[in-house]
């Protein structure tokens, strides 16, 4: 199927020739028939002589409903621009052009209509003037009277060599789906028409409304009145949605397919023409949504757009800003449909335009990687620049200039925090991620080198053994297995500990440096207590008492429930209902 808009401010003319073209009345509402006005978008649709299928959607033409008229022409990929010939050129119909010029439409006819009433040739004389300048200059001219048939076949003539040569629309596209019309239908539920303009649409697929991210689910489809199972683009479709009531969405929402697009608060675009002033506030049109945003002129053809509520949007997408109060138009391309908020410094919007002029020369997927550095893979996939040449890591795409300078930063990082912690385990991953302000801890894995390397989620020196010790206390610490080789479970008590000076910092140190174990409570032990426990708890008749256990260990209570707990905790023990305790786990290595 083929879609076209048809335009001009000749209401009557538009709607008596789509009538005559389709055989069906566009102007939906009484009040429209009678007063030869279009309020309200139309629509019809017709097969031509060689076959191809074709919709129409009839916006109106009077200045009062422009927002009306934009929602009809944004998402169509051709337009018949109509003029009546006993009307001539208007100011509305210059309003229409300038509208279309903006939004970038190159596809289409113009039909001078009304031929009945007027001679069409002065008219058909001046269009080439009216229209230069604009998208629209070039495109064929057709006149014709709806009324007596006279050039209705030329007409379907060159209707039928326009859709033969518009665009082939991408069917695998994701879809994203204007919406125009929302109404409830007894026993069906809620249904929106939209004109479907790339991707495809099937019964049962999940959609989600672009402004608030609800789940919908596709129950039913129409296309031109008949029931489809999968609709392909470009086509008008009817929609039947299962999971949301008619009041719960409106013309100028979208439905998207999940994931697929960036939805989004914020647009950097690029004016298509030089514009002297810029309003502070402008209405953004795109798609069936007509939205007010407030602009930030960042240079002389780039503007920051700030919305008040989310639009679903990617790379190169058209949009139009209009000033309600002037009337003026200017099409814009967007050219970030999801920009980092701007800092507030000085020089920082300069700084925002040279970027966003790098980006005007089309989708450059390595080049928008490279400025933001990290990101989502997903997010960026929405972006519409394509996939960069970097592969994901954990879900994020990591800029290689970005990767190296952050890689540069934990090994300074690392050796400041080794040069003032000598006795520190290292830094954590999470410590890490937080210093240089990783968006997921998992990335710093990948910005580890030699000679750092990642031990336990720490930064260890690789070129350090890791049971080296400041000699000072490598010798408080031999203090401890002096006595320990004597007695094993003699262990030092707090006190003790304080005298040698040895802090908690230090005796963990020597823990990871495997020279003590720490068994719990301030109970410092050698690296081999676990066997020595076994082999004397091994003597005991099991199960046994924690008394007798304290005997066989030749220790005191407050050495002794510590050992007992740690061995419970490691599964060579198992503690008894009535406190007694036996082996679980016996026959280890027994020292001499």
């Amino acid at each position: 199927m083929y879609v076209l808009a048809t335009a001009g401010h000749v209401d009557h003319g538009k709607s008596t020739l789509v009538r005559a073209l389709t055989g069906m009345e566009p102007d939906r509402y009484a009040e429209e028939r009678r007063r030869g006005l279009t309020i309200d978008l139309g629509f019809a649709w017709t097969t031509l002589p060689g076959g191809q299928r074709m919709a129409f959607v009839d916006v109106p033409g009077h200045e009062r409903f422009v927002g009306t008229m934009l929602a009809g022409v944004g998402p169509v990929p051709a337009v018949v621009l109509v003029v009546a010939a006993d009307g001539g050129w208007s100011a509305q119909t210059q309003e229409h052009v300038e509208i279309l010029d903006a939004l970038g439409v190159v596809d289409g006819l113009v039909v001078v209509t009304r031929s009945d009433l007027a001679d069409p040739a002065p008219l058909l004389a001046d269009l080439p003037e009216w229209l230069a300048g604009t998208g629209l200059s070039g495109m064929p001219v057709v006149s014709c009277s709806a009324v007596t048939g006279d050039g209705l076949d030329d007409l379907r003539k060159a209707l039928g060599t326009l859709v033969a040569g518009l665009p082939k629309p991408d069917t695998a596209a994701p879809t994203r789906l204007w919406l125009d019309r929302v109404f409830s239908i007894r026993g069906a539920g809620t249904v929106v028409t939209a004109t479907l303009s790339a991707g495809r649409l099937q019964t049962g697929d999940e959609l989600v409304v672009a402004g608030t991210r609800r789940p919908v689910v596709i129950r039913g489809l129409q296309s031109m009145n008949d029931q489809m199972s999968t609709v392909e683009a470009v086509a008008r479709v009817a929609v039947n949605l299962r999971g949301i009531a008619a009041a719960e969405v409106r013309r100028g929402e979208a439905l998207l397919t999940p994931g697929k697009w960036a939805v989004s608060s914020a647009l950097d675009v690029l004016l298509v023409s030089a514009v002297d002033r810029l309003p502070a506030q402008l209405t953004v049109h795109i798609g069936t949504a007509a939205i007010t945003a407030r602009t930030r002129r960042l240079a002389d053809r780039t503007v920051r757009l700030s919305l008040p509520s989310p639009l679903a949007v990617a790379y190169g997408d058209r949009v139009l800003l209009r000033d309600p109060g002037s009337r003026k138009v200017v099409g814009a391309s967007v050219l970030d449909p999801l920009p980092r908020p701007l800092a507030r410094r000085r020089g920082e919007s300069a700084r925002r335009a040279v970027e966003l002029a790098a980006l005007s020369a089309g989708p450059d997927p390595d080049g928008e990687l490279r400025r933001r550095g990290i990101e989502s893979a997903a997010v960026f996939d929405t972006l519409g620049h394509g996939q960069p040449s970097t592969e994901p890591i954990d879900g994020w795409l990591l800029d290689p200039t970005t990767r190296q300078a952050l890689a540069g930063r934990l090994a300074e990082l690392a050796t400041e925090h080794r040069r003032r912690h000598r006795l520190d385990a290292g830094l954590t991953v999470g410590a890490v991620a937080r210093s240089l302000g990783l968006p997921d801890p998992r990335l710093v894995a990948a910005l580890v080198s030699s000679p750092w390397g990642l031990v336990a989620g720490r930064i260890v020196s690789t070129e350090q053994r890791p049971d080296a010790l400041p000699d000072e206390v490598q010798a408080r610490i031999e203090t401890i297995r002096e006595r320990l080789r004597g007695n094993p479970f003699d262990a030092f008590s707090a006190a003790e500990l304080a005298q040698l000076d040895l802090t908690p910092v230090m005796l963990a140190a020597a823990v990871r440096a495997g020279l003590l174990v720490n068994v719990g409570d301030g109970v410092f032990l050698a690296p081999d207590a676990r066997q020595v426990a076994v082999a004397r708890l091994e003597r005991l008749e099991q199960p046994f008492t924690t008394s007798q256990a304290r005997t066989a260990l030749q220790t005191s209570r407050r050495v002794a429930l510590p050992v007992l707990q740690w061995l419970d905790a490691s599964g060579v023990t198992q503690r008894l209902p009535d406190d007694r305790r036996r082996l679980v786990q016996a026959g280890l290595t027994r020292p001499d």
